[in-house]
């Protein structure tokens, strides 16, 4: 999902504040709270991330992949092809 923004500059006399401002639909979607806090992150010039200090319980676990010593094809069918000198009589 992407999402484009626009960085406000709030100037006073004495300082300068620098916003940004989440459209709501990626707030719904990351379930922020009001007066939750978070920490940026600067990675170069071109990328900033915004970590979440106490991100909320996931609602559904992800499930671990089981390695496999049999290689699956994209379509997840096994990629090796049934022989009949692999066939238990």
């Amino acid at each position: 999902m992407g999402s484009q923004t626009k960085i406000q500059l709030i100037s006073r006399k004495k300082s300068q504040q620098w916003y940004v401002n989440f459209p709501a639909a990626v707030a719904h979607a990351m379930e922020f709270e009001r007066g939750e806090m978070f920490e940026w992150i600067i990675e170069d010039k071109a990328t900033m991330v915004l970590r979440r200090l106490k991100p909320p319980a996931a609602a559904v676990k992800k499930k671990r992949r089981r390695e496999s010593s049999n290689t699956s094809t994209p379509s997840g069918h096994n990629a090796r092809k049934h022989s009949p000198s692999n066939e238990h009589n």
